[in-house]
């Protein structure tokens, strides 16, 4: 088959990118399958799937999909913490196939094509999935390839993977090939937004998180007021139960973190901070600080914290019929004979809430 060159290699203002149809998905995935080394990927999740034509004629196939899970110089790159990192996923996505057909090659034309997908996706991918995306990212074998596309697109290189790769029982005990890491950012402000404590709003995915009503803000600081105080009595600016009412309920509201649990006491009104019992100094009610939450939270009992959350399900807990008891493995929560903490969890079956946890 020949070679783009001569005058059609001039016209690549004339490349177009767009969504593949579902009638051409077989077409796409032979044309991988046959001409890509990994071969053709499934369509699971969150993923689209691109053709750049020249002419009407097929030139490029493309797919992008969910993101790597762990990836470590691209999460020290965006600076997040691996308490938000999950849930932030969604706004980062994988180019994880590219393929320029045989006998379509012509300077430009990879470059040309990233630069269109950026594009295309900061529409496309909102309008199919209900989200933005902030970050695009890929991994390129050095054995085969060099990056000099993504390198012409304006890619970062942001260094090397570990070798592990994901298997049914987490990741494979031994380094393969390490493969070279790029990103892109699809607005100048992606990585202040993926680290910053709370996500706005505009980047959230999935049902709203739970408000708590005035009745409840009030009622949350009792059920803790019975907890032993792991503080000296010297110094103590605040009451234990308006700390642990507040870390709760910032919990409740779906922050993550002691950051972001300042971050949404600081942002109580005034009634909010009556409710919750704050102290007043000079005719205004004041939040505890950060260190004040941590310190708290590291030094309380945790039995004492789990009868007291049971209590307060018990009163505002949805009414479940049925019960579904599930088992997890803590990511980074190692005991203290060095093993992984197993968590057995009582899920309400129709609200979802968890009931109770025990290790």
């Amino acid at each position: 088959m020949p070679t783009l060159s001569g005058r059609r290699a001039l016209n690549l203002k004339q490349v177009l990118v767009r969504p593949v149809e579902h009638c051409e998905e077989d077409r796409y995935r032979h044309l991988m399958q046959a001409h890509h080394y990994l071969g053709a990927l499934p369509k699971i999740g969150e993923t689209l799937w691109y053709v750049a034509t020249l002419h009407d004629e097929w030139v490029a196939l493309l797919s992008f999909s969910s993101a790597a899970l762990k990836c470590g110089v691209r999460d020290q790159w965006i600076g997040w913490d691996f308490r938000h990192q999950y849930d932030r996923l969604h706004l980062v996505t994988n180019n994880s196939r590219f393929l320029i057909l045989p006998g379509r090659h012509c300077p430009n034309l990879g470059s040309r094509t990233l630069a269109l997908c950026k594009k295309r996706l900061a529409t496309d991918w909102p309008e199919r999935f209900g989200h933005p995306l902030l970050l695009l990212e890929t991994f390129v074998d050095p054995e085969r390839f060099a990056g000099t596309i993504y390198k012409a697109a304006n890619w970062s290189f942001l260094g090397y993977t570990r070798g592990y790769r994901r298997t049914r029982r987490g990741y494979s005990n031994t380094a393969q090939s390490r493969k070279m890491v790029f990103v892109h950012t699809l607005q100048p402000d992606a990585r202040d937004l993926l680290s910053q404590p709370v996500l706005d709003k505009t980047y959230c995915k999935g049902a709203r998180k739970m408000i708590l009503s005035a009745n409840q803000m009030r009622s949350l600081p009792d059920f803790f007021a019975r907890i032993t105080d792991p503080r000296r009595p010297q110094g103590r600016r605040h009451r234990l139960s308006t700390i642990l009412g507040i870390a709760a309920g910032a919990t409740l509201c779906g922050m993550r973190g002691y950051k972001a649990i300042y971050d949404w006491a600081k942002s109580l009104g005034p009634k909010a901070r009556e409710r919750f019992a704050c102290r007043c100094e000079n005719g205004r009610r004041v939040v505890p600080s950060e260190y004040v939450i941590r310190d708290l939270l590291v030094r309380i009992d945790p039995a004492e914290l789990d009868h007291a959350f049971r209590r307060w399900n018990e009163v505002y807990g949805d009414k479940d019929e049925t019960l579904a008891i599930d088992g997890k493995t803590m990511c980074n929560a190692i005991d203290e004979q060095g093993r992984q903490t197993h968590i057995m969890s009582v899920v309400g079956h129709q609200s979802k809430n968890c009931y109770a946890q025990k290790k």
